[in-house]
């Protein structure tokens, strides 16, 4: 039962975060605010969503393992498992922005700032505080530097005309659904661990990490499809900066997470990994099939030790 149960939370947390995104679109759309400010902050941070409500909902019950691993697990997926498939099937990628340039601080900031913090083996109230500071920074340098208008990554559907309840009426019901299946994961999946005998920190690590990054799959699979490389992966950038300065900065505000640097160095160094290849990528313009064998050679690692 615990299985269904995990499946359909599942399902529901997603839903959820997509009602979310839509509709905060729509809002934003009827305010005029531009295009890449839309698909930038929304669009990035709304498919964090997921993962910011299974690790605060695991904090909330103290079980920090989970919490980190759900950001440690979506960042290495993200990079890895989602941009690896992108850059495998995507025919030609020839993003206009400077990636490296603009955005490859914001890549390397928070993974350096998470390794400085994690050192005294917990993530305090006072970290989560500075993280939350730099998921704001983060903002205010995509509202100011930016200028390019992302046309391309907005529905069609959402250009219709507005109406304010029915907008209130779906924000209401994606966030019950995001809520409501994240304390259902936690619960489920902590059942399924006990049940399988296996850690709380390996169920949040891919069960729900996986999960969860299901957003951000979609989202970049769709922008390729539409010919939209800059959204592809500035969707994977926006997403890592929110999972470390959105999702564990409010997640350690409800409870301080504890980090055992002994027994998760391996995944720890996996997801540094896959940060600077991604940097690697990004200085030489590997978004070809070199690029994606690359990025899935080092999930594959990643899945082969956790599992031996």
């Amino acid at each position: 039962m615990d299985y269904i149960i995990f499946l359909v939370a599942m399902a529901a947390l997603i839903y959820g975060a997509d009602f979310i995104i839509k509709e905060s679109e729509r809002i934003a759309l009827h305010f005029n605010i531009s295009h890449f400010v839309i698909g930038a902050t929304l669009v990035a941070f709304g498919t964090s969503l997921p993962e910011m409500a299974a690790s605060m909902m695991a904090a909330s019950h103290a079980k920090s393992d989970m919490a980190v691993a759900n950001v440690l697990g979506s960042v290495i997926f993200n990079i890895t498992l989602v941009l690896g498939l992108v850059f495998f099937i995507a025919k030609s990628m020839k993003p206009e922005r400077d990636l490296f340039s603009k955005d490859s601080a914001w890549i390397l900031a928070p993974v350096v700032i998470f390794l400085i913090m994690i050192q005294d083996g917990v993530i305090g109230r006072v970290d989560g505080i500075i993280f939350l500071f730099i998921m704001i920074s983060y903002l205010i340098f995509l509202f100011t530097s930016s200028k390019e208008d992302l046309e391309g990554e907005i529905d069609e559907s959402l250009t219709e005309k507005f109406n304010w309840l029915k907008t209130v009426a779906m924000l209401s019901i994606g966030f019950a659904f995001t809520i409501g299946g994240a304390n259902f994961v936690i619960d489920s999946g902590t059942n399924i661990a006990r049940s399988l005998e296996i850690s709380e920190w390996i169920i949040g690590l891919f069960l729900i990490s996986l999960g969860t990054s299901l957003p951000e799959l979609v989202v970049s699979l769709v922008a390729i499809k539409k010919g939209n490389a800059d959204m592809s992966i500035g969707n994977i950038i926006g997403s890592n900066v929110a999972n470390f300065s959105m999702v564990l900065g409010a997640s350690s505000l409800i409870h301080p997470l504890s980090v055992d640097l002994q027994a998760n160095s391996f995944d720890i160094l996996i997801m540094v990994s896959a940060s600077l290849m991604l940097l690697f990528i990004l200085a030489n313009k590997l978004y070809n099939k070199a690029g994606a064998i690359f990025l899935l050679s080092i999930l594959a690692l990643f899945i082969q030790n956790s599992f031996a």
